[in-house]
């Protein structure tokens, strides 16, 4: 196969491609100089963790077919340094999705939010149909060892279509990369403000992204939001054009049922953003030849992907849910989901401002009314971030002023947020954590242990 060295390999996808590479033949190295759970751990079960942490240039040498580049790497990184000296090839993982690619049919699932979800439903549904297809995820999904399977006998790919920049080399959106056949996008909502300056700029990289479906392609894409409607319908592409919504649906008992030709179909996942993300998941499926009979009857066992609305204490009193929410729009649909499917609880939000978007003065004022749903609302943000801004940071007004919630309670270290949520009664109440981060390393294990013996 090849000889490949991962600049940065502790990446998410990176240390899963590193994986897949490396169980279809190629011989893989790696460096890094940091490196955390789970890519740690995973790492070192298939024999790829790094001898030690840190760059080192003899791991740069012409025995070397190429280099995949992570983002996490710098401009000035030695090793990188070395391997442009030495003109090897170097590839995003990205630009080498792509490469190993070509003769596949390739799915790109792109959008602000939503993308980790529909993903998960489709390949859900393909495996329960016993359809094999290549990926690439942003996500742990049940059922699946990684997040990455490359082979070459599979004829579709399904790629979870980033936005972000492909390389430090490479300052061009990932989902730009991957010339899709068939591409959703499911909503548009300003985000990385360190990258993208505004609303403008960052929704011209979805038209871009259009504009790279190759010719006579498809682009499947929700016509519930706004600005993707706007954007599609200016668009002048040679693709064919097919938009989803939202089904028909009703909720009993806390669990929502979906109307079909089939009848009502139960599901294990809730909010009117899922119901949204099943009916593009349909969409794709259908054009991979799965019939809706099918697809409902697999859908209807999905639960969700990791850190996406995910149940992880239920004892009919109470609820402990963990999101990846981190954008104002993802925190808007994720409140307003519980909100409405579980709304004879006592409904205690926390979220956390993690992000560099989140902790920004310019950016932050777009979080007013997203918690306005909550019983109780928490902002929490740890003063040891290092993404704060030491001279020109957030504090506990301006955070107040951003939600414009009279009733907000805000903390800003891990552990008076701890004892603040064990200090509190749990009856038929609902605690929703919101996070890209960890809550400053707080234990939810310790915590969904307390709110267990509650009763």
């Amino acid at each position: 196969m090849g000889n490949v060295h991962f600049i940065s390999i502790g990446g998410s996808v990176m240390h899963s491609l590193a994986i897949s590479l490396k169980n279809i033949g190629y011989n893989v190295t790696g460096s890094d100089d940091k490196l955390y759970e789970p890519s740690l751990s995973r790492l070192i079960t298939h024999d790829l963790k790094p001898k030690s942490l840190g760059w080192n240039t003899n791991n740069i040498n012409h025995k070397l077919d190429f280099i995949i580049l992570g983002m996490h790497a710098k401009l000035d990184n030695p090793e990188l340094l070395k391997a442009q000296d030495l003109e090897l090839d170097i590839y995003s993982y990205p630009d080498f999705i792509f490469k190993i690619s070509k003769n596949k049919t390739r799915i790109v699932i792109g959008g602000s939010h939503g993308k980790t979800s529909i993903t998960s439903m489709i390949l859900h549904v393909l495996n329960k149909n016993n359809i094999n297809v290549d990926y690439v995820l942003g996500a742990q999904l049940d059922g699946f060892e990684n997040t990455v399977s490359i082979s070459d006998e599979n004829e579709f790919i399904i790629i979870e279509g980033d936005e972000y920049l492909s390389s430090p080399i490479d300052l061009s959106p990932k989902f730009h990369k991957y010339k899709a056949n068939i591409a959703l996008i499911s909503g548009i909502s300003w985000d990385h403000i360190n990258v993208f300056e505004s609303p403008m700029v960052y929704s011209n990289q979805f038209s871009s992204f259009i504009n790279t479906i190759i010719d006579g392609g498809v682009l499947v894409y929700n016509e519930l939001d706004s600005t993707v409607k706007d954007i599609v319908s200016n668009n002048d592409s040679f693709v064919r054009k097919i938009e989803y919504g939202m089904p028909d649906y009703k909720i009993l008992n806390n669990q929502i049922l979906i109307n079909t030709d089939e009848g009502e179909i139960p599901l294990q996942v809730f909010g009117k953003h899922n119901l949204s993300n099943i009916e593009g998941a349909r969409k794709i499926c259908s054009l991979m030849g799965v019939f809706d009979e099918d697809f409902y009857n697999s859908i209807s066992s999905f639960t969700g992907a990791s850190k996406r609305l995910q149940i992880i204490y239920n004892d009919q009193k109470n609820l402990l849910i963990r999101d990846f929410a981190h954008s104002p729009s993802k925190l808007t649909a994720s409140v307003s989901a519980v909100k409405e499917t579980f709304n004879d609880s006592f409904i205690i939000c926390v979220y956390e401002l993690h992000t560099f978007s989140s902790l920004n003065l310019d950016f932050i004022n777009q979080y007013s009314g997203t918690l306005d749903n909550c019983d109780l609302p928490i902002v929490f943000f740890d003063k040891k971030n290092k993404k704060l801004d030491s001279v020109n940071s957030i504090n506990h007004e301006i955070i107040s002023n951003a939600f414009g919630i009279k009733n907000l309670n805000i903390i800003d270290n891990s552990y008076d947020l701890f004892n603040y949520l064990i200090s509190m009664e749990y009856r038929n109440t609902c605690l929703l954590l919101m996070s890209s981060g960890n809550f400053g390393s707080m234990s939810i294990d310790k915590l969904k242990h307390h709110i267990s013996n509650e009763n």
